[in-house]
């Protein structure tokens, strides 16, 4: 079966799929398409009537199998790695795909929402293609709106990965906040407190999560639960800068399979969680606050993934006291120092050193309670915002929205939000309404409804249940290391006019353009 690409148009304009209109025996726009889309060559297409310059595409070969044509000119034998900022309402979602071709490419499903939605997803873009069998689940940190959604995933045993990836802290079911971790430990020389029983491997794992009789309504153990029963669901394992969860090179540590290696041109950093030892050699994650939530999410798992002249930052749910620690940590310094000190711009600059990227995917969905240093030391020309609607936090903050526009690179940062992209109907369809309020009169008065009748209002009753969602808010990042695209859709469901996006690229003189 052969098979193109969607390329990017070297003007930098949008790129379409045409048909053939036989009265004006010329070709006609029918749908856009985005850099990377996968394309099926009709082979052996009769040309005669189009001309030269054009492909012949198969569109929807299993059910309607239509023909579309695409200019030579905007199709490549190579694609783009691409990430899917997934819409997954209130959460994170993420799904990275890299470059290479067919079975030979890596999927790696970064934190999965609470809902449905990344399940969706992965059905709907890898089932009829080339099925389930993943690199890695990556579960930044044990929040519900990170994890939930992996309890389906893992619970069908058709989807596989090769390992799943945790920060070692694990919500075992007993009752409790730091409890549910494993407890705090105080160290008796620092005073520090400290979680020492952290989930290194699959055994542990196993001690904690094989018996669901005690599960009672904890939401975490499940999603475990799941994972451990699922045969094509490999390896657990913890996920740090350490030594001993992560691939050390050159100083940096990496996640495992996305080291440096000659023949890679793709590279995943791991930045956070930050490993200590007690005096038994045994690895422990510092209490950074006495507020529960904001140490789970602080010692989130932070990757950086580095593709030719573009860095991308994933921020997990890092937090003040968070960003404080990992900043602190980089410039190994023994407190956070105040602008005053002489040390505050050593900070900044090392700090700059390992956190700078071009994109980043900001911390805790939008929060505001973040710090200017760690804005400044990533200074992305890209920020991307995973939130949602119904949600008593208020993300993304309007306050935070104006600070990332004034850390930003360039003249005109991009601020991208899964939530603000999202296009919703203000009203339902009051012609199915009134459509409903007649049929339920005429039922009333009918003594056997006809099968046909029936049928009819249960499609408008449907019709009128479907999610109020016209477009989902996804933002879809591509880039091959020399050009860098940041796309969404437009709010009105059109094929002909259904992507946006931001075009960069990296001058002479290292400088990020956006086109």
């Amino acid at each position: 079966m052969k098979h193109k690409y969607v390329d990017l148009d070297a003007k930098g304009k949008a790129v379409y799929l045409y048909t053939y209109d036989e009265a004006e025996q010329k070709p006609k726009r029918a749908k856009q398409v985005l850099w990377g889309d996968w394309l099926m060559v009709d082979e052996g297409h009769d040309y005669n009537k189009i001309g030269a310059g054009w492909t012949a595409i198969v569109w929807a070969p299993k059910t309607k199998r239509e023909i579309y044509y695409i200019k030579n000119e905007h199709t490549t034998d190579t694609r783009p790695l691409e990430i899917i900022f997934l819409d997954v309402g209130q959460g994170d979602g993420a799904v990275l795909i890299t470059p290479e071709d067919d079975q030979n490419e890596k999927i790696i499903v970064i934190d999965a929402g609470e809902g449905g939605n990344m399940a969706t997803f992965l059905n709907g873009r890898f089932k009829a293609y080339r099925g389930f069998n993943f690199e890695a689940a990556v579960i930044t940190h044990p929040d519900q709106d990170h994890y939930l959604g992996f309890k389906d995933i893992f619970a069908d045993h058709k989807i596989g990965f090769k390992t799943i990836y945790q920060n070692g802290l694990v919500e075992r079911p007993v009752s409790g906040t730091f409890e549910k971790l494993g407890g705090i430990m105080e160290d008796p020389v620092t005073g520090d407190f400290y979680i020492e029983n952290l989930a290194t491997n699959k055994a542990d794992i196993e001690t904690h999560f094989s018996d669901d009789s005690a599960f009672g309504r904890k939401k975490f153990p499940p999603v475990m639960f799941n994972a451990l029963n699922n045969p094509k669901i490999k390896d657990f394992r913890m996920l740090s800068i350490d030594a001993e969860h992560s691939v050390h090179k050159n100083g940096k540590a990496y996640m495992p399979n996305f080291q440096p290696e000659p023949s890679a041109s793709y590279t995943i950093e791991v930045l956070g969680p930050v490993v200590e030892y007690d005096d038994n050699n045994k690895p422990r994650l510092k209490r950074i606050s006495s507020n529960y939530g904001k140490t789970k999410n602080g010692h989130s798992i932070i990757l950086k993934l580095y593709y030719g002249k573009y860095k991308v930052l994933f921020g997990g749910d890092l937090n003040v006291p968070a960003e404080k620690y990992l900043l602190q940590h980089y410039a190994q310094l023994e407190s956070f120092p105040g602008k005053a000190n002489p040390n505050y711009q050593v900070m900044l600059n090392k700090g700059a050193e390992w956190f700078r990227s071009e994109i980043m995917k900001v911390c805790h969905h939008g929060s505001d309670k973040v710090t200017d240093e760690f804005m400044k030391v990533v200074n992305p020309a890209c920020f991307v915002i995973s939130s949602g609607d119904e949600e008593g936090h208020v993300h993304p903050r309007p306050d935070l929205l104006g600070r990332l526009g004034k850390f930003g690179r360039g003249k005109s940062p991009v601020i991208l939000s899964t939530e603000l992209q999202r296009s919703t109907r203000e009203f339902e369809d009051a012609k199915k309404v009134e459509q409903l309020k007649k049929q339920i009169d005429e039922l009333v008065d009918t003594e056997e409804p006809s099968e046909d009748f029936i049928n009819s209002v249960k499609e408008n009753i449907s019709h009128l249940g479907r999610t109020n969602v016209d477009v989902y808010g996804a933002v879809y990042l591509k880039t091959d290391g020399e050009r860098l695209i940041t796309a969404f859709k437009f709010e009105e469901n059109s094929d002909k006019k259904k992507w946006f996006y931001y075009e960069y690229k990296i001058d002479d003189d290292g400088e990020l353009q956006l086109s």
